[in-house]
């Protein structure tokens, strides 16, 4: 890759002289396309549903500077569609491809935006950075302590850059209103409260059913414990169908949360979690996990994150559906997706931000000025022009508040936690520091 970059960039230096004195010039147009293919990234996205509608605009901005190379899902139709919904963007078209690999083992592939599901998250990336690509990750970047481990381990070790789907590091009122938390606005900042409120029905109990048709369901499946298929799995349910593939509402939602909240307080790893979680909705329906959690991470500089979870009650306890409150000794923020209000100690409102941007609240899909920004700042950190606004070393000490949280849920104990190497103070904890995997899929992305 870098043989080729420096090819094409001898040949665009060279061709500044040959378009300035040779009768055989090329266009303007043509002149243009060379330098701007010097450091073009020539992009595959794995994975094609609810989140790629947030990958539409920045792989058609001009000034992205790259071409869609790929568009692969582990089943047929999803590309079909995404190929359909990209010819109002693009005025070419990618190659689709349902096997991965093939995607990963192209050369000419500089960036892999990995939106599979969870359980792909971690291992996929390490698979595409030994293949020499970059990575854009979705939310939940892992799913396990050990992944969080991995895969910035992967990055460090390929030199690769590596940006965690949070979206909301890229939003300027929220840049905005943190840089004031930070400069004292609200005083000593002390407390974080990161919450979601949303109306998640019925989930169907799972059966065992026939693999609907053009699914590869042992790719699908790919490192995670493979076994029979089961109604309603693929699409979007495999969310709350057990461990194997999910993270719950934490990974889910709160990931994104809880990020706000650590940047804002400006704390790192937690040094105790307590946790109080329970399904209280649709008790006999095949949600198999939490789907109400109220959670607290107490920090070593006496700082406090508190999570309110409530997936299917959609009672906007705060006002809205999603959010952070930060509280000070001199004030308090509230801040989400749409803008912040800046109040006093005594509760006067002082300054009200309204984003005019579009990102999803808590509606399925994603989209809107926030990810557009978020994704072009990764592709211009990938060139070394901007500092990528996620890297994946930071994203995942956000990403440990929700993997604590999970154990705390499944053990049904709160513990205490190594506030500078992440180990939890509790041996039944700890057997969950990792996850079981396929074994004949181990040696793919295992470090």
């Amino acid at each position: 890759m870098t043989n080729r970059r420096n090819f094409i960039k001898k040949t665009a230096l060279g061709g500044v002289g040959l378009a300035a004195s040779s009768s055989m010039a090329m266009s303007a147009k043509s002149y243009s396309n060379i330098i701007g293919a010097n450091d073009r990234l020539h992009v595959a996205i794995a994975g094609l549903g609810r989140r790629l509608g947030a990958f539409y605009a920045p792989i058609a901005h001009k000034k992205s500077n790259v071409r869609l190379a790929y568009l692969c899902d582990a089943k047929q139709s999803q590309m079909t569609k995404a190929a359909s919904n990209f010819e109002k963007h693009i005025s070419y078209k990618p190659k689709l491809e349902q096997d991965i690999f093939k995607v990963m083992a192209d050369d000419k592939v500089d960036v892999l935006i990995n939106a599979m599901p969870d359980h792909w998250h971690t291992p996929g990336s390490i698979m595409a950075m030994k293949a020499g690509k970059h990575v854009y990750v979705e939310k939940p970047s892992s799913c396990t302590m050990q992944e969080n481990e991995m895969i910035v381990d992967a990055a460090k070790q390929y030199g690769k850059v590596v940006q965690m789907g949070n979206q909301q590091r890229s939003s300027p009122h929220t840049i905005q209103i943190i840089n004031k938390i930070h400069e004292g606005a609200i005083g000593d900042a002390y407390k974080a409260l990161a919450f979601f409120s949303n109306r998640r029905g019925e989930v169907p109990n799972q059966k065992k059913a026939a693999v609907p048709e053009g699914l590869d369901w042992n790719l699908w499946q790919g490192p995670a414990v493979h076994r029979e298929y089961t109604s309603e799995t693929w699409n979007y349910n495999w969310h709350w169908y057990g461990w194997n593939y999910g993270t719950a509402e934490m990974g889910n939602n709160a990931t994104h949360e809880l990020d706000v909240a650590r940047w804002a307080l400006d704390v790192n790893l937690p040094h105790k979690v307590e946790v109080d979680a329970s399904k209280r909705h649709f008790v006999n329906d095949g949600w198999e996990m939490y789907d109400t959690m109220m959670a607290k991470f107490t920090f070593d500089t006496n700082k406090r994150i508190e999570w309110d979870g409530k997936s299917r009650n959609g009672y906007n306890t705060y006002g809205s559906g999603r959010g952070v409150l930060v509280y000070g000794t001199e004030g308090t923020v509230f801040v989400n997706r749409q803008g912040y209000k800046l109040f006093d100690r005594k509760g006067k409102l002082i300054e009200e931000v309204s984003s005019d941007g579009q990102e999803a609240g808590i509606a399925l899909g994603g989209g809107g000025n926030m990810s557009t920004t978020h994704v072009m700042n990764f592709f211009e950190a990938i060139r070394g022009k901007e500092k990528a606004m996620a890297p994946i070393d930071d994203a995942n000490i956000s990403m440990a508040m929700v993997h604590y949280a999970n154990v705390s849920s499944r053990i049904n104990q709160n513990f205490e936690i190594d506030s500078k190497t992440g180990i939890m103070y509790n041996r039944e904890a700890m057997q969950h520091w990792g996850k079981p995997y396929e074994k004949s899929w181990e040696s793919k992305f295992m470090m």
